[in-house]
């Protein structure tokens, strides 16, 4: 392979590699997530609620496991939190 081969191929990468940015910015974009759930936030609340109330009527000790869960992780937080004031 000569050096202008070699140039215009990684010419094409290039451009390649920044088309594919380009279409991976469409699905990153964390703003554009951001507005979706904000415009649809009433959508959500609703389904979630639903989500517990048939958590509530089939599993309800699964139910528990989560809510304890959720405070150990909030109380390991807080704790980390007091470790990092104190220092």
């Amino acid at each position: 392979m000569d050096i202008e081969a070699v140039l215009e191929e990684n010419k094409q990468l290039k451009e390649r590699i920044f088309e594919l940015e380009e279409k991976l910015k469409k699905y990153t974009n964390p703003n554009r997530n951001k507005k979706y759930y904000e415009n649809n936030k009433d959508k959500f609340i609703k389904t979630s609620n639903k989500r517990l109330e048939q958590l509530k009527e089939i599993n309800p000790d699964k139910l528990k496991e989560y809510r304890r869960n959720a405070y150990l992780k909030r109380k390991e937080k807080l704790k980390n939190e007091n470790i990092k004031e104190n220092t």
